[in-house]
């Protein structure tokens, strides 16, 4: 995976210090780097739309909740 590569991860937004990470349903975790803080999704299944920007972050550009609760596109 290379900088400015686009993502489209799902998996479970979790709080880490001040920050925020996404344990991947892939495997992994994944920094995020986000201009809001998304308090109503912590602790939820998530799908998270952005750009790799190296070091295992990605530049936040959406998410959204998938599964139970998840409003429809």
């Amino acid at each position: 995976m290379t900088i400015g590569d686009r993502i489209d991860e799902t998996g479970l937004l979790l709080r880490d210090g001040g920050g925020f990470q996404l344990r991947r349903d892939s495997g992994g975790r994944y920094e995020l780097l986000l201009q809001r803080m998304p308090i109503d999704e912590v602790q939820k299944q998530v799908r998270v739309i952005g750009r790799y920007a190296g070091d295992d972050q990605i530049e936040v550009e959406g998410i959204q909740l998938v599964g139970r609760g998840a409003q429809p596109e």
